[in-house]
């Protein structure tokens, strides 16, 4: 869900950028968000980088200029990409995709590689990668410090939405379904979420409630948001509890308290270095631990105020111009 909400975002900035551009999407027909993708789109069976002929014939009937990989593919979808004439471009989030993007065959058939996530957390350059950009002279290394979309009006039929600036907690457990170990994150968050509002905080939940839960006193609960005003919420938090996933770097960047819970293995260390920063505090996956930690930092104004003012130093970059200037950088001279 991450990877296609980010490329989401960015196919709706390039959009508006570009308002000719024709823009593609190869999805699972197993994804819960494919049937209300807004741009034309090709489902399969799974996900694409189990599917590489379906790839392989779909760029050859359309023909793109520009083909975005975010976390996944395979050599031959990108060979089929570069042979076609595209300008290649892979997203990393995880180490193990930041490797696959270094490797020398998958360098010398990107245009770009765009790293997910600020260096602080995916960290610098290392020497052979370096050592590797200057041999080949490709790809371009780009950071997308964070992705969010354009924040939206408020919504009419909201309360919190009304209320003044920072005046709830939101809570936003993301898809922490399919991780080992954390197949019950979004009840643990939830029941955060309900421990907050009945100590008389307003809470906003955004996920599904868990089967057989009713909805708690003081917590108004979204089964999701549109990423705009997800993007706006975040930005009028007075505090945010979120996975180590992207929503993390997004609060950050909106100068949000933020309360960082990892609900996989790779969010570890991306936490660890936020909390490092001072820009997050860590909670374990708990219900109970969630809530005593938000709690405490919610009665807690300046340790609040100076996470924003440590998350507003840090100069985050809007990956979304970023992206976009690395497409552009990628398009055919006219």
């Amino acid at each position: 869900m991450g990877e296609y909400a980010r490329s989401l975002c960015i196919a709706r900035a390039a959009q508006g950028r570009w308002p000719a551009a024709s823009v593609h999407f190869l999805l699972s027909a197993q994804a819960p968000y494919a049937a209300a993708t807004p741009f034309a789109h090709t489902l399969l069976p799974a996900s694409p980088t189990f599917h590489t002929p379906e790839v392989i014939r779909a760029i050859a009937q359309f023909r793109p200029d520009v083909v975005v990989f975010d976390n996944a593919g395979r050599t031959a979808q990108l060979a089929a990409a570069h042979r076609a004439g595209a300008a290649v471009i892979y997203i990393s989030s995880r180490p193990r995709q930041r490797r696959k993007g270094f490797r020398w065959r998958w360098m010398g058939l990107l245009d770009e590689h765009w790293i997910a996530y600020p260096q602080f957390i995916a960290g610098a350059p290392r020497a052979l990668e370096r050592l590797k950009l200057a041999l080949l002279l490709r790809p371009r290394l780009r950071y997308l410090d964070y992705v969010m979309a354009a924040t939206a009006a408020p919504s009419a039929d909201s309360a919190v939405a009304a209320a003044a600036p920072a005046a709830y907690a939101l809570v936003v457990p993301g898809g922490g379904t399919g991780h080992p170990g954390a197949a019950d994150a979004v009840a643990r968050f939830h029941r955060a979420a309900a421990a907050l509002g009945a100590a008389g905080v307003p809470t906003v939940f955004v996920g599904p409630l868990p089967p057989g839960t009713a909805p708690a006193p003081g917590v108004e609960v979204f089964a999701s948001l549109p990423q705009a005003e997800l993007a706006r919420r975040l930005r009028h938090a007075a505090l945010v509890v979120v996975n180590g996933g992207s929503t993390l770097l997004q609060a950050i960047a909106s100068g949000c308290a933020c309360i960082a819970v990892p609900i996989a293995k790779d969010q570890q260390q991306r936490i660890r270095r936020c909390t490092a920063a001072a820009v997050a505090r860590f909670a374990p996956l708990d219900g109970d631990a969630i809530a005593a930690t938000a709690l405490a930092l919610w009665r807690d104004a300046p340790a609040r105020a100076a996470l924003a003012a440590r998350a507003a130093a840090l100069g985050l970059e809007d990956g979304v111009e970023v992206a976009l200037g690395g497409i552009a950088a990628s398009l055919p001279s006219s």
